[in-house]
C-alpha cells in the first residue's frame, strides 16, 4: 500500500517544526545528563526523585523518537503521524515533569513546547473537518 502525501497545513508544519525542536533539546538534554555534567542539581527532599543516568537516557531516546516523529509529521504530513505526535508530545511533557526536580526552568518550558504541540495537532484536525462541511 503506498502511502499517501498530503499537504501539511500551516498548524500540522508548527506542531512538527515543535516536535523536531524539542526533540533535538530532549536528545542534548539527555547526552547531558548521561555524561553527569555539572549542569545538573538535583533538589533535595522532592517526591519525584530519579537517577539522572537513567534519565538522561529516557531523554536521548525519547528525544530522537520525537525527532523522527516531527520529520514524518512535516514530511507527510499523514494521520497516523499525527496520532503519533500527539501520544509522543503526551510522553515528553510527562517525562519533563519528573524532570522538573533537575532541571525546572528548562523541564517547564519543554511541558509548554509538548502542550502547544498536541494543541496544534488536535487544533487543526478539527478545522479541516470544519471546513470540509
Amino acid at each position: 500500500m503506498a502511502t499517501q502525501k498530503r499537504d501539511v497545513s500551516g498548524w500540522t508544519a508548527f506542531a512538527a517544526v515543535l516536535m523536531i525542536f524539542g526533540g533535538a533539546m530532549a536528545f542534548f538534554e539527555g547526552i547531558s545528563a548521561i555524561a553527569k555534567d555539572n549542569v545538573f542539581v538535583t533538589t533535595q527532599n522532592y517526591v519525584f526523585s530519579f537517577n539522572l543516568t537513567g534519565w538522561g537516557w529516557i531523554h536521548l531516546i525519547l528525544g530522537i523518537v520525537i525527532l523522527l516523529a516531527g520529520v514524518a509529521l512535516l514530511s507527510t504530513g499523514a494521520t497516523w503521524a499525527r496520532i503519533i505526535g500527539v501520544i509522543l508530545a503526551g510522553l515528553g511533557a510527562l517525562a519533563n515533569f519528573l524532570w522538573i526536580p533537575h532541571y525546572p526552568f528548562w523541564a517547564i518550558v519543554l511541558i509548554a513546547i509538548d502542550i502547544f504541540i498536541i494543541w496544534a495537532l488536535c487544533t487543526d484536525n478539527h478545522h479541516r473537518t470544519a471546513a470540509a462541511r
